[in-house]
């Protein structure tokens, strides 16, 4: 089992209205495990575990060690309480976590797109420094609603300069092109997106429909999975041992076959990484990844069960 390390806030700064960064230190002042472009932490809170993205302006912070760590946190008003908590924390408090993990790295030496919508530019951040250090090419795109909702606009500008290009949504002359973005695209270039279901699941769309293969594209959800209006109860059933269990609204798969005891391998619960893919024997799921093409989702073989659901009352899955 990984053992948790203890982190002590050092710092902390409104960013935005509703954006908050926090920088941490080793709770016993030791140097920190080092990370990678794309790297998450993921904090033990009472309210349950919350991935967070490393920020990293300097491309400094190497592979087998740290001296701080930096994340922006944005307010869910209507969230599970993580951000809330997380906005809470001031500078000597302290918290949990396990060591960084990346499901978002970059490919070596490749010239890069890098595409963010809103607090998804955190880790958007990390790869444009390592780029730039590197010399590898790259185009940065960052969206927001509005210039106030904008975090790190400053900071971002002075870094890069005219290699980064900010769209507003309220301003139509910067609105984000993708169809030409992609369109531009050179044959060696990766594409990485970082931001809400819709712009992820836009850009894979573009980039299928252009030809662009699909180990190009790159991508990370940066919201949890949220519960819809009408979601209702269903069962799973296990293949291996016959087990029935009931998945209430407001509760994942693996949120109850864990409560079950069952041992399950996962890790974004997001929907984006793909770990927890389960195979389906029965039943028609009620999709809601980022990870399946649309045709993979109308096939109905395989499902992500961190976030998706069930269309049918029951579905019997490969576990």
């Amino acid at each position: 089992m990984v053992e948790p390390v203890t982190l002590k806030v050092a710092s902390a700064r409104m960013l935005t209205d509703a954006v908050r960064e926090l920088v941490f230190e080793a709770g016993g002042g030791a140097a920190l495990a080092g990370f990678t472009p794309g790297a998450h932490v993921r904090f033990l809170l009472a309210e349950g575990e919350r991935c967070y993205s490393l920020v990293d302006f300097d491309a400094g912070a190497a592979p087998d060690g740290a001296a701080q760590y930096r994340f922006a946190v944005q307010l869910e008003k209507d969230g599970g309480g993580g951000s809330r908590f997380m906005h809470g924390l001031m500078p000597g408090d302290q918290v949990q976590a396990l060591a960084p993990h990346n499901d978002f790295p970059l490919a070596p030496g490749k010239p890069a797109l890098l595409i963010a919508g809103g607090i998804g530019v955190t880790p958007v951040i990390s790869m444009a420094a390592a780029l730039r250090q590197a010399g590898t090419p790259f185009r940065f795109h960052y969206a927001a609603r509005t210039e106030a909702a904008m975090a790190y606009r400053s900071e971002i500008e002075a870094a890069f300069g005219e290699l980064a290009s900010l769209h507003f949504d309220d301003q139509p002359d910067t609105a984000l092109d993708l169809g030409r973005l992609l369109a531009e695209a050179a044959a060696d270039e990766h594409i990485y997106v970082c931001g809400p279901k819709g712009l992820i699941e836009a850009v894979k769309s573009r980039a299928e429909a252009d030809g662009i293969a699909a180990d190009r594209v790159h991508f990370e959800l940066f919201t949890s999975a949220a519960g819809q209006s009408g979601d209702t109860a269903f069962e799973v059933e296990l293949k291996s041992s016959g087990q029935v269990f009931t998945v209430p609204p407001g509760r994942s798969i693996i949120d109850v076959l864990e409560e079950g005891g069952v041992d399950l391998v996962h890790d974004c619960r997001r929907g984006d990484c793909g770990i927890c893919q389960t195979d389906i024997i029965e039943g028609i799921a009620d999709h809601r990844d980022v990870v399946l093409s649309e045709s993979e989702k109308a096939e109905g073989k395989v499902m992500q069960i961190c976030v998706s659901r069930a269309k049918s009352a029951r579905l019997v899955l490969d576990l």
